[in-house]
This record gives C-alpha cells, sequence and structure tokens, in this order.
C-alpha cells in the first residue's frame, strides 16, 4: 500500500513538472479549423489559377503572362487564411486556458511563440527572398519547410504530438521541391490535411477526455 501511494505521488510530481514546463493549453479544435480554412484558402486559389492557361507559373516568364490583379488575390487568399487560423487559435486557446485554470500567457508560453516564431519569421523573409528573385515555384515548398522546423523547434514547450505534425510537413516540404508548379497541392496537403488529421487526434487524446 505505501509503495502504491509512492508511486502516486512521484507521477502527480512529474506531471506538475510536465505542466509547469509545457504549455498544455492547445486545443485540438483550432488546429482542425486551421486545416479548413486552408482547404478553402487552396479552392480559391485553386479557382483563380486555373483561368491561366499556364495553370501553374513558376517563372518570371510565366508571371508576366499572368494578370497582377490575380496574383495580388492570391496575396489576400493566404493572409487571410493566416488572420483566420491565428485569431481562432488565439480564442479557442484562451477559453481551454481559462477552463483548465491555467494561464495563457505565462513563461511557457512565452518560450512556445518565441521558438515558434524563430523559424517561421526566418522562412517569412526567406519566402520573400524567393518571391523578390521570381523564383516562384518554391514559395510552396518553402512554406512547408519552415513552418514544419517552426512546430519542431516549438515541441519542446508544448505537446509532444505537434512535432509529428512538423515532421510531416518537413517531409512533404521536401518532396514538393521535386513537382515545381504543383506547390498548391502540396500545400492544401500540409496546411490542410494534415492539420485536420493532427486537430482530430489531439480532441479525441486531449480535448474531449476533459
Amino acid at each position: 500500500m505505501e509503495q502504491n501511494k509512492y508511486l502516486e505521488d512521484i507521477s502527480e510530481i512529474k506531471n506538475m513538472m510536465s505542466r509547469s514546463s509545457r504549455f498544455i493549453s492547445l486545443s485540438g479544435i483550432s488546429g482542425i479549423l486551421a486545416g479548413i480554412y486552408a482547404l478553402i484558402g487552396a479552392y480559391l486559389a485553386h479557382s483563380i489559377l486555373v483561368k491561366n492557361p499556364l495553370y501553374m507559373f513558376s517563372s518570371k516568364t510565366d508571371v508576366t503572362r499572368y494578370s497582377m490583379l490575380n496574383l495580388n488575390n492570391l496575396y489576400f487568399i493566404a493572409i487571410g487564411v493566416i488572420i483566420a487560423a491565428a485569431i481562432t487559435g488565439v480564442l479557442l486557446t484562451l477559453k481551454k486556458s481559462r477552463e483548465s485554470g491555467e494561464k495563457m500567457w505565462d513563461v511557457t508560453s512565452k518560450r512556445l511563440v518565441f521558438n515558434f516564431l524563430i523559424p517561421l519569421f526566418t522562412g517569412g523573409l526567406f519566402c520573400l527572398s524567393l518571391i523578390q528573385n521570381e523564383i516562384y515555384g518554391l514559395v510552396a515548398p518553402a512554406t512547408l519547410l519552415f513552418y514544419g522546423l517552426a512546430c519542431v523547434n516549438a515541441s519542446k514547450y508544448t505537446l509532444r504530438d505537434v512535432r509529428y505534425l512538423g515532421f510531416a510537413n518537413i517531409i512533404i516540404g521536401l518532396i514538393a521541391t521535386q513537382f515545381i508548379g504543383y506547390g498548391l497541392y502540396f500545400w492544401a496537403l500540409g496546411f490542410g490535411v494534415f492539420h485536420i488529421l493532427y486537430g482530430s487526434i489531439m480532441y479525441f487524446k486531449y480535448d474531449k477526455k476533459n
């Protein structure tokens, strides 16, 4: 009996240490919704690109034949998806943290955000450089690669499941570099399908039991 109580105490201490060093209030529903937003964005982008006879551009020559208005629409779609996913994630995470009695913005969450933004910000600057140098075909693979690296880097301060989402995006990002011109499909797979799968696993593994 004493031994069982001792083991339970050790287990409780380990759980407390884990909770204090990891931000565990990430919402699975926010992951699912982020994936849905990405698929909607991919569909809208596809509806724009399919009107172009060249369909997928990957060089300066292709772009000069394409309407700059449509290019701007693609940028607006991407920005809209990012903003919608970010707002949803913050609101649902805030709701979950309040329900669990945890602070959303503490030392651990700051470390999580900082380690997530380092690769993400670097990748954003790199993608801007690709666009500046008119290497459009590598933009989609680069976004997947750097987002995957951001997830892996941030997983040290949150649930380990985030690491697997990062690895998956890194893998398809590397594969996408060999299929220039089909980046939209890989983008939909990584940011859309993978996020829905990840969010569903998170929901049934952590959210539903609570």
